[in-house]
């Protein structure tokens, strides 16, 4: 039998222990790998090899119009690998979540209807050995940069030696980068990337998702550097006009050299795409209501905005549609993070007296119409969360070596976030933190609660917009009845990207969006190596050798029930740490849009796709 004909024979059979065996029997680590059209974290791709198109595209959507979005927020770059600068780099230029990569491509494509697997794009295939030990990606000959030169793998090579090396780009290509021995170009169109010990089942994945940067166009000295010159990218736009914290504009690459292909057929539908930029969410609402020169869709995080601001004249007769999408994705964790670099929140204890004290109930009733869920886990709305399910045998044998980590109730699927009288003032959650405190040398001391050496309890909460002020205040006014001071603090939107990027803060209103294939990006969410990087998302500050044991248990996880064990522990360990205050979730999306930007019947897995929208001229 052909050996590429055993290994796929062996892999779909999901023996893995049999597969290495052959492989080092033959000698040849890749003796038993073959080019793919894709790759799957878990087993393999769904869509078969010579798939027309995705399926939460329609490859009949029609093309042209203009689409405008607005955001929240501030840019004062174009770099789509850089941390500097007091704000950010544009929406749209590279890896953004809603809007997709406008301007900069990364090797492959992800779907948005797995948990986790790419697809063809500047790279065509995909080859690596059962045991991931390397990748190699095979080139399109067709793909090019938007001023028409080929994309080759020198581009590859630069840009990883460009990643790898310099300290003020983004933190997880730097530690993606790390787990490779060496990268080489492999005959005309290939490279491949050796891993060495440090390196999971996930790298291969998460080297497919690297944006490639033309050979030439950043060195050392301006890779880093924040910039508002048009870059040279591989996207199906072009930079067309900036003015700089205000809006940026894209227009369609005429030449675009991918619309053909599979992954973007049905995609990138709008000729023109501007991003306008607000400073305030209200003003942002007041450009969607009018519609036609200004913001053409919404979406909605808001329950009382939702359900009260709706009633205007385009939304009666039917030119502004409200709708609601099922999503598969876990619930975005929204919290007060406690930053475990300052005191007092390096003690756990006092982080788990304060988590008892945000009174969701009051919050929810009063603020928000009582549209929320209070979270519990950091995977809720899904099977991965710990919620519910005692540990099982897997779990317990990851978990063994730190017990004193893990709180029994987290073990029992049985620590859910306190249920209060939605008073503001609940008499036995003030009881029980105030008892945990005092158990940990707290004392009151003229109407404060007064620390082991004499500094009352003090700290800051830093906001950015008005929403997140008014839950903060909410959960200031309770922490008050127990002497504890928590000053609210909203600033700009500038300072607040630069202190959230240093770490300078007690405690900071965010969110992390959920995903169906937590791995390596956690350790910029909770892991030790980014507990001190700057631009890190490690918020809270965790340096824990438990956290840290979870991930890798996830990250090498051949099999899906393994993958879910190992989530669920990581996941008693967070809650047990307290890091964070959780609060709450929505399990569906919220979209208004105007009419005549419509979108496919089918919703993905991970909810509505914006870059399958279209604008239908018939509909204005």
């Amino acid at each position: 039998m052909p050996t590429r004909s055993l290994a796929r024979i062996l892999r779909r059979l999901a023996l893995p222990a049999l597969v290495s065996l052959a492989t080092l029997a033959s000698g040849n680590a890749s003796a038993l790998a073959e080019a793919m059209h894709g790759i799957a974290m878990q087993g393999e791709p769904k869509l078969p090899a010579g798939f027309d198109h995705f399926p939460y595209a329609d490859p009949k959507a029609p093309k042209g119009g203009r689409m405008v979005y607005g955001v929240f927020g501030d840019f004062d770059n174009l770099n789509p690998v850089s941390v500097r600068g007091a704000l950010t780099t544009a929406r749209g230029i590279f890896a953004d979540p809603e809007f997709g990569n406008l301007v900069f491509e990364p090797l492959m494509q992800r779907s948005a209807d797995e948990p986790f697997t790419y697809y063809g794009l500047i790279a065509k295939s995909v080859e690596t050995d059962p045991d991931r030990t390397f990748v190699e990606f095979q080139l399109d000959p067709a793909a090019r940069f938007s001023d028409g030169r080929p994309i080759r793998p020198e581009d590859v090579l630069a840009t990883v030696e460009l990643l790898r090396t310099q300290g003020s780009v983004r933190p997880q290509y730097s530690a993606w980068l790390a787990k490779v021995a060496s990268v080489e170009k492999r005959g005309d169109h290939g490279v491949r990337f050796t891993f060495n010990e440090k390196a999971d089942r996930e790298l291969p994945l998460l080297l497919a998702g690297l944006p490639v940067l033309p050979a030439g166009d950043f060195d050392a000295d301006t890779i880093a550097q924040t910039t508002l010159k048009p870059p040279v990218g591989s996207g199906p736009y072009l930079v067309y006009r900036v003015e700089s914290g205000q809006r940026i504009t894209y227009r369609r690459n005429p030449d675009y050299w991918a619309k053909d292909l599979p992954t973007k057929r049905g995609l990138d539908n709008y000729d023109e795409i501007t991003v306008e930029y607000y400073r305030d969410q209200n003003a942002q609402f007041e450009a969607f209501k009018k519609g036609l020169s200004y913001v053409y869709i919404y979406q909605q995080p808001n329950p009382r905005h939702w359900q009260t601001a709706y009633d205007f004249p385009a939304v009666r007769d039917g030119r502004v549609i409200k709708e609601v999408f099922e999503t598969g994705r876990p619930a975005n964790l929204n919290a007060f993070f406690f930053n475990t670099r300052r005191a007092p929140f390096l003690d756990p204890k006092v982080r788990e007296a304060l988590s008892l004290l945000f009174d969701f109930e009051w919050v929810n009733a009063n603020l928000f119409y009582g549209s929320y869920k209070r979270l519990n886990s950091f995977f809720d709305n899904s099977d991965l969360s710990s919620i519910g399910h005692p540990a099982d045998e897997t779990e317990l044998k990851l978990l063994a070596p730190f017990q004193a980590d893990v709180a029994p109730k987290a073990l029992k699927g049985e620590d859910r976030q306190p249920v209060s009288d939605g008073s503001g003032s609940d008499r036995g959650l003030l009881r029980e933190a105030v008892d945990l405190l005092q158990a940990d040398g707290y004392r009151f001391e003229n109407g404060q609660m007064v620390g082991p050496e004499g500094a009352p309890l003090r700290f800051e909460i830093l906001v950015q917009y008005s929403d997140q002020q008014k839950i903060a205040l909410a959960y200031s006014r309770t922490l008050a009845r127990i002497g504890v001071q928590a000053d609210v603090r909203q600033v700009d939107d500038a300072q607040y990207q630069k202190r959230k990027q240093s770490f300078d803060y007690d405690v900071i209103v965010s969110a992390f969006s959920g995903t169906l294939s937590p791995g390596a990006e956690q350790v910029n969410r909770w892991g030790s190596a980014a507990r001190d990087r700057p631009g890190s998302f490690n918020y809270a500050g965790v340096a824990s050798p438990a956290v840290d044991a979870m991930i890798q248990a996830m990250v090498t996880a051949r099999s899906r029930e393994d993958f879910v064990s190992a989530v669920r522990a990581y996941d008693r360990l967070l809650i047990s740490g307290h890091y964070v205050v959780p609060l709450y979730f929505i399990g569906e999306q919220w979209l208004a849009r105007w009419r005549f930007i419509q979108h496919p019947e089918v919703t993905p897995l991970t909810g509505f796709y914006l870059p399958a929208f279209w604008r239908d001229p018939k509909s204005e």
